[in-house]
């Protein structure tokens, strides 16, 4: 239990640190935000938990296949704010975007033989 936890609070402190740097200049919140801390997070604490080198290698790969698709939502998501468009109608199109990215990337490897 106290492992979820400290999981839970190094995530939250994560988020709260890029949310908070942000306020103040978007551009150190962009950058502290795209570096792949989350990834890296979910390699250290797979390798922590299992010992599986194999289970890193292949999330590794999975993340870094699914990197290219999730790139839909940072075009798109900027692209309807310039033009005016809400907030929250915005994120939702662009998460839409985002799934539809997803769906399109993962048929298109299938259709080279990789399976996710």
């Amino acid at each position: 239990m106290l492992r979820y936890l400290i999981k839970i609070m190094i995530s939250a402190i994560i988020i709260t640190v890029v949310s908070e740097v942000s306020k103040k200049t978007g551009y150190i919140g962009g950058l502290i935000a795209s570096l792949p801390l989350t990834s890296m997070l979910a390699l250290f604490w797979l390798y922590n938990d299992t010992k599986d080198v194999d289970k890193v290698a292949g999330l590794s790969t999975s993340i870094l296949l699914f990197v290219i698709p999730s790139l839909i939502f940072f075009v798109v998501m900027p692209l309807l704010l310039k033009k005016d468009m809400n907030f929250y109608l915005a994120l939702a199109i662009s998460s839409g975007a985002m799934v539809s990215g997803y769906a399109f990337f993962s048929f298109i490897l299938s259709r080279f033989g990789i399976k996710l």
